[in-house]
């Protein structure tokens, strides 16, 4: 199937979801992730009604980026950084994207707030958690909770980040109803934050790719990250 026919079958598999689970399906934003894709395929994706595309390496995307915004007219697309930020890159990061989806230190935040402020930007972006304690995966811990709610304090009071929700990776798990567990925790600890930390935006939950993204949207996502169902079986990269 094409680009364009696979978009149009995950559109509507995310509108039965959100339907059933007495969700308005214009809550959910779907994501198109275009790792390891060229160009051409994102543009696929543009003109088959895809706007927000996320990318997972800031080198990657800086080889793509500036290609398909020529093509397709620049601000059309909102980019989406969604892969782990290494802090040299934060300035190409912040440069490049509308949104950060992966802060996942308060080092990181300061870093990316440095580089929103020199640059004059309000730096959408999400908070990266990690849920399930997976020491394979990137995430703000949450073995001790007066930690990480004392680094959301500071991150909060960063004047050029523009907090939107949080965001998490799934646990590799045999069915998608094992992850649910995690996806509930996120949306518990973003209620948390919200009556917390109040002077900053919790709408955003990022979570949910191609194997679980139907759990994730009955656990309250407003974001889904889906690249496989849309562009197919990606190359195997190092």
């Amino acid at each position: 199937m094409s680009v364009a026919e696979n978009l149009l079958r995950v559109r509507e598999q995310i509108e039965n979801v959100a339907l059933k689970s007495a969700r308005l399906p214009a809550e959910i934003t779907l994501v198109a992730v275009s790792k390891t894709f060229p160009a051409a395929s994102i543009i696929q994706a543009f003109n088959a009604g895809a706007i927000d595309i996320g990318e997972n390496r800031v080198e990657e995307a800086a080889d793509k980026i500036p290609s398909v915004d020529r093509a397709v007219g620049t601000g059309k697309i909102r980019w989406h950084l969604i892969g782990h930020l290494q802090r040299r890159k934060a300035r190409d990061a912040v440069a490049l994207f509308d949104m950060i989806q992966s802060i996942d230190t308060l080092r990181l935040a300061e870093t990316v707030q440095r580089h929103a402020f020199a640059l004059g930007k309000q730096m959408p972006v999400l908070l990266q958690v990690n849920v399930g304690g997976d020491p394979n995966k990137f995430g703000f811990s949450l073995d001790h909770r007066d930690v990480f709610f004392r680094d959301v304090e500071r991150i909060v009071s960063l004047p050029n980040l523009r907090i939107a929700g949080l965001m998490t990776i799934g646990p590799l798990v045999a069915t998608a109803e094992e992850a649910r567990p995690f996806f509930r925790g996120l949306r518990i600890l973003r209620d948390d934050l919200a009556q917390r930390f109040p002077q900053a935006s919790w709408t955003q939950l990022s979570m949910g790719m191609t194997d679980d993204y139907a759990v994730a949207i009955q656990e309250g996502a407003t974001i889904v990250r889906i690249g496989r169902a849309i562009f197919g079986q990606r190359e195997t990269t190092t």
